[in-house]
């Protein structure tokens, strides 16, 4: 069981798209609380991200991304900085499409009944590093392939890559991770003292 099927046990349709638009929506707030860095500012998203899929679970995650990302593509300022759809053109759309497999992985856990605070920041952390997978191919080979000078977004080499795209952020991802996980199981905690 979900923390978001604890709280709310009555999933109707309605209930469950109340859930999507309010998870997009808080991801899309959290998406502007950023710190600007080059080629790709460092949001409070994926701490949003991870903390809408432990709670909602797999499914329910992966359709909140999903609609977050086409929320993006009709040109909703939702993405980092007030970017829309033409964020998937630049260095962040691997990372964006990225974002489900985050939401879909640390929601499976979730779904499996991981609950605890090193369990859950362990997924979050796995979570986290998955993240570059598609960032990276994007970043590298995914553009050029769409005629896109990579260059100009320092990912022209896997150093380039490393520089830019992976070490500045490693420690905020982490930190991310860690922070998730205590919403999440502090949600857990609340809600059995509730009921207790």
């Amino acid at each position: 069981m979900t923390l978001a099927k604890a709280l709310v046990p009555s999933q109707s349709l309605l209930t469950r798209a109340l859930m999507v638009v309010g998870g997009s929506l808080f991801i899309a707030i959290a998406a502007q609380l950023s710190v600007p860095m080059l080629p790709v500012p460092m949001t409070l998203q994926t701490l949003a991200i991870m903390i809408v899929g432990l709670t909602f679970g797999a499914r329910m995650g992966a359709l909140t991304l999903l609609a977050y990302l086409g929320e993006g593509a009709m040109g909703l300022p939702v993405f980092a900085n007030a970017g829309n759809g033409a964020a998937f053109f630049g260095p962040t759309g691997g990372f964006l499409v990225g974002f489900v497999l985050v939401a879909a992985v640390v929601g499976y856990a979730a779904d499996r009944g991981v609950k605890g605070f090193v369990g859950t920041a362990a997924v979050a952390l796995l979570a986290s590093a998955l993240l570059y997978i598609p960032g990276v191919a994007w970043a590298m080979s995914l553009a050029e392939v769409a005629g896109i000078d990579t260059a100009k977004w320092g990912a022209d080499s896997f150093g380039m890559i490393w520089q830019y795209y992976m070490a500045p952020f490693l420690i905020g991802d982490a930190v991310k991770a860690v922070l998730a996980a205590l919403v999440v199981t502090g949600g857990w905690v609340a809600l059995k003292a509730r009921k207790g």
